[in-house]
């Protein structure tokens, strides 16, 4: 994957696929919105001519005349009200409801992509960034869109007016084109401005979490760093401002001459009607209707040049990205898709597996080779920084290697749908989610099918050993977690720790179990217990019937000793690989190491 900023599609098809999604979203309300925002431009566009047979009814002294002119005018105008007012409210239920459609599509696109490698490269989360600021503003381009087309209908028909009186006036439009040209050049760069300074608003979000949260307040205030966060959100806000405003600065200097330039040559297709040819009732008509027809030109090359500008800036700008994430989703969702199995019968297997994070050329793993036979217990271990949790990401496909493979009963694990293989793996991870949900729900996320499922959220519990954790609560399953919540109830780190091994024993037939130091805030006596009672599990025979993998990650040589196989990683590479007692044997690292841990442990 290049490391450049990824390009985005046509402007064409980011609109036509928006709009195909605003059609599946809301079909009826689509086509009403687009049909009387567009129509809504005619009656204001037809009010110069109305007030120019006006004048001419009113110069030729025709009381019938003047009464059929004056109720055709009252009519356009009792039109466009009511169409306005209708294209308003149509509109606004319009994009409330597509913003939740395009909300949740744009979530399932990024859930859909297979892997992770996405998020941690910076210009991807840039470019994803600034798809979720404007997240918002796509429901708004259905609105902008058909503005601009009724904006463009309002000004081709005046243009149109004004040649009707002569031909010459028609050059008042080429007088406005440059004020289009500079909202079109003003769009660009501040879209460029904002893309570039997307790092630095990210920072400074950052800063602006951490300093108004609770999580880090009690560090925050002991070490009294309040100060520099905020120190370190302006500088960083400022560097992402301060190219943003100078772009917006010299475009404004360029507008103003443009429209200096419109000014002026209004003025002289005022004064061009007035001295033309033709009786003093006809002159007086071409003057009216230059005035209104004029005037109006000016507003509805303002409305165009506005609409255009937010529609290239945001709104079209959103819908790009939109349509590059939906292009990136399907590229990487391709596979095989061949059928995950139903029990493992030789196991998984890693063939010289090399694997560098996004952007980088350090390898964190490399050429790793080796055999997870189906129904054992695998123990990673290795010092922190060693590539025991970018393992377990590969084996769980939320990466693909750099080079080498992974076979599943010999099968490339790129070749099987990731969401199948996924349903198939259960497990707890150090790094785990704190879902304020009600308790029941907390552990259910495990496997949402069964989220609501009392019997499996109660073999959950127990296999986690969390039942002392949803007794000591207020509501058992139904209490509220979360002290910011109304009944809230805040629970330890320890507390948390166990619902997140509850949620990860949720799946009852799992083909992979991972143990990725759920444990590590404990005291290794209770992980080796923890490890303990999972192999004994694992090598009972609901384990062994289903060829169950079970692979426990641990930084603690001492508390692995249970395991059919220890993989010990040093440096990205794997040094050693066998049983307690060959690696015991064997004298190497495992050997110094468990017996320097052990001692320690005393």
């Amino acid at each position: 994957m290049s490391a450049s900023t990824p390009e985005l599609p046509s402007s064409f098809t980011a609109v036509w696929r928006a709009l195909r999604l605003g059609y599946r979203a809301e079909p009826l309300l689509l086509v009403v919105s687009a049909g009387t925002t567009v129509a809504a431009a005619v009656p204001d566009a037809l009010f110069a001519l109305g007030f120019a047979e006006l004048t001419k009814a009113v110069l030729a002294g025709g009381e019938r005349n003047i009464m059929t002119v004056g109720l055709l005018l009252a009519a356009l105008a009792a039109g466009s009200w009511l169409l306005n007012v209708a294209s308003e409210r149509v509109n606004l239920v319009f994009a409330e409801r597509a913003a939740v459609e395009i909300e949740s599509y744009v979530a399932r696109l990024q859930s859909s992509v297979v892997t992770v490698e996405h998020q941690e490269r910076p210009d991807y989360v840039d470019l994803l960034w600034v798809l979720r600021e404007h997240g918002g503003a796509l429901s708004q381009l259905y609105r902008s869109l058909f503005v601009t087309v009724g904006a463009v209908i309002r000004l081709v028909l005046t243009v149109g007016l004004l040649i009707s009186v002569s031909p010459v006036l028609g050059l008042l439009v080429v007088f406005a084109v440059p004020t289009v040209l500079v909202s079109v050049r003003r769009a660009a760069a501040e879209t460029h401005a904002e893309q570039a300074g997307a790092p630095d608003r990210r920072l400074a979000r950052h800063w602006f979490v951490l300093g108004s949260t609770a999580s880090p307040g009690k560090e925050i205030r002991v070490t009294r760093m309040a100060e520099r966060l905020r120190q370190g959100w302006w500088q960083a806000w400022w560097r992402a401002y301060r190219p943003l405003a100078r772009a917006r600065w010299i475009s404004t200097w360029f507008q103003v001459g443009a429209w200096a330039l419109f000014g002026a040559a209004f003025v002289g297709s005022v004064a061009y009607a007035a001295y033309d040819d033709g009786t003093p009732a006809t002159r007086a008509a071409s003057v009216t209707l230059v005035l209104a027809a004029g005037s109006r030109l000016s507003q509805y090359v303002g409305d165009t040049v506005t609409e255009s500008h937010y529609f290239r800036s945001i709104w079209l700008d959103a819908s790009r990205r939109l349509t590059w994430l939906e292009n990136f989703a399907v590229s990487r969702a391709a596979s095989r898709n061949l059928p995950v199995p139903g029990r493992l019968r030789g196991g998984i297997r890693l063939e010289g597996v090399t694997f560098c994070y996004p952007g980088t050329k350090k390898p964190v793993l490399e050429e790793v080779t080796v055999d997870l036979s189906a129904g054992s217990v695998v123990a990673i271990v290795g010092e922190n920084g060693a590539g025991k949790t970018t393992l377990v990401k590969l084996l769980c496909r939320l990466y693909d290697p750099t080079s080498g493979r992974i076979t599943v009963d010999g099968v490339d694990l790129v070749d099987l749908p990731a969401t199948g293989w996924r349903e198939r793996i259960a497990g707890a991870f150090q790094d785990f989610v704190r879902f304020e949900l009600r308790a029941g729900r907390t552990i259910g996320l495990g496997d949402v099918g069964r989220i609501e499922e009392r019997p499996a959220l109660e073999r959950a519990v127990e296999r986690a050993g969390a039942g002392d954790v949803v007794r000591q609560l207020r509501d058992g399953f139904d209490t509220q977690l979360g002290s910011t919540w109304t009944d809230g109830t805040e629970l330890s780190f320890g507390q948390w720790q166990k619902l997140a091994l509850a949620r990860g024993f949720m799946r009852d037939d799992p083909l992979l179990l991972i143990l990725d130091e759920p444990t590590a805030a404990l005291d290794a006596e209770t992980e080796h217990e923890l490890f303990e009672r999972y192999a004994a599990a694992a090598r009972a025979p609901g384990g062994r019937d289903s060829g169950r993998i079970t692979v426990l990650v641990s930084h603690r040589f001492s508390t692995v000793r249970m395991a059919d196989l220890i993989i010990v990683l040093d440096g990205s590479r794997m040094l050693e690989a066998g049983s307690h007692d060959e690696l015991i044997a064997l004298g190497g690292k495992y050997a110094e190491l468990y017996r320097i841990q052990e001692a320690s442990y005393r």
